[in-house]
């Protein structure tokens, strides 16, 4: 009979293949458009992707973790450590002041897949003004997102891509 500390061990090792499986999908997709079409057109398509995923997976999350309606900056950093992603790039979560959360995006696959081919960085924050203003807005409608720094800008210190996401004072969370 299979120890819970072993099947736990299973689960997680099955979800982080599958994370990563997921991330393979999602490049192959890209760079097959990319090649036919061009990099502007494969990131135009991306972005209307990650536009419906984004919301997807956020609802999914607060669904499955049972998290509250407008549940502010608690439950987006609670789900930020669900998302597929997190599984498998390193990452960092701060809150610097009350009413801010910041996310930090350490390692990522996608820009170290890159790197190791001898390719630029990918230009991701067009997606990440998507991907990330569309998820936590999911979690609570009041949540604002600015990009602190995210490829193709220049790296701004050991992270990939850092995102602040405010919550008013004086409402649930901030």
């Amino acid at each position: 009979m299979q120890s819970m500390q072993t099947r736990h061990d299973a689960l997680e090792m099955e979800l982080k293949d599958a994370a990563k499986n997921w991330l393979a999908i999602d490049g192959l997709w890209f760079l097959a458009i990319e090649e036919r079409y061009g990099m502007e057109v494969a990131l135009a398509c991306d972005i209307a992707v990650w536009e419906q995923f984004s919301r997807i997976e956020a609802g999914r999350i607060l669904q499955r973790l049972n998290l509250p309606a407008g549940g502010g900056l608690d439950a987006l950093e609670t789900a930020l450590h669900h998302r597929l992603f997190s599984y498998i790039n390193e990452y960092e979560v701060r809150r610097p002041e009350k009413g801010v959360l910041e996310y930090y995006m350490i390692g990522c696959r996608t820009q170290d897949a890159r790197m190791r081919k001898g390719l630029p960085d990918f230009p991701c924050k067009q997606i990440g003004m998507v991907d990330f203003p569309v998820f936590a807005a999911t979690i609570d409608p009041g949540i604002m997102t600015e990009c602190i720094s995210c490829p193709p800008d220049k790296r701004a210190g050991s992270f990939w891509c850092g995102w602040r996401f405010r919550k008013e004072a004086g409402t649930p969370s901030g």
